[in-house]
């Protein structure tokens, strides 16, 4: 199927979800500190998205229990929120989608529990940096794939390895529509031209070591299969006629 595009309204509809997003988001990261439970977060992001008069978008989603995702170090993406206790040194992706009035949108953050090692600080900026590289390059006339090459020869050269098999993709009345938003180039895949109007979810997940993942007993919660720890930031955009519109901001 053929990307939706969406209307000016359509998009400033989405805007208004994104802005609840961006606000939870910033609350969540305030939270964030040793010895708080990775399930508590949860309850956090339910008891605001009640208040906002949003639903996840993920929780019951192919049966995922929770509200949030939240990965803790090693744990790439899809982190069921339990018992786990947050401890110094520790980084926790807190990903976030939710339904507003019937229009989706979808953002991740890295989080830092305390002071984590110059090196994990390193792999969380290049991360960040690595999404807004691949914003500036969500432009009409772009192809698809000139997000994933910018972000993989970003990542690449900075010594760390972009996670294969997840992604970013569309957002709008669906948490996931098309286009799939690879953060790396492969043959094969769609790579259609960016017009105005198209809204994608861009989300780099990137591994401090070795690109190999695996998928836990808990059928949701993807690992590095080295063990070393990994980096998630994400944005709702809208492709425009200039420069990427960023709706989670």
């Amino acid at each position: 199927m053929a990307p939706i595009i969406k209307s000016k309204e359509e998009r400033e509809k989405m805007r208004v979800a994104g802005r609840i997003v961006s606000e939870m988001l910033a609350e969540l990261r305030q939270a964030v500190q040793p010895g708080i439970t990775t399930a508590e977060l949860d309850r956090l992001g339910a008891e605001a998205l009640k208040r906002h008069g949003a639903k996840s978008s993920a929780l019951g989603y192919h049966g995922y229990p929770a509200s949030l995702c939240t990965s803790v170090n090693e744990e790439v993406v899809h982190g069921i929120p339990g018992k786990r206790v947050l401890q110094e040194g520790d980084i926790v992706s807190i990903d976030l989608a939710l339904n507003y009035n019937g229009w989706h949108a979808d953002s991740a953050i890295t989080v830092p529990v305390g002071t984590p090692s110059p090196d994990v600080q390193r792999l969380l900026k290049v991360t960040e940096d690595a999404l807004y590289r691949g914003i500036a390059a969500a432009r009409a006339g772009n192809r698809l794939q000139d997000i994933g090459r910018t972000v993989q020869q970003f990542v690449e050269a900075a010594g760390f390895s972009v996670v294969r098999h997840y992604g970013g993709h569309g957002v709008g009345r669906s948490m996931h529509e098309d286009p799939q938003v690879l953060n790396y180039v492969e043959t094969g895949y769609p790579n259609y031209t960016l017009k105005p109007g198209m809204v994608i979810a861009i989300e780099p997940m990137v591994i401090m070591g070795k690109k190999e993942t695996r998928v836990l007993a808990d059928e949701w919660t993807v690992v590095s299969v080295d063990g070393t720890p990994a980096a998630h930031f994400e944005h709702t955009v809208a492709i425009t006629e200039g420069d990427a519109d960023i709706l989670t901001r």
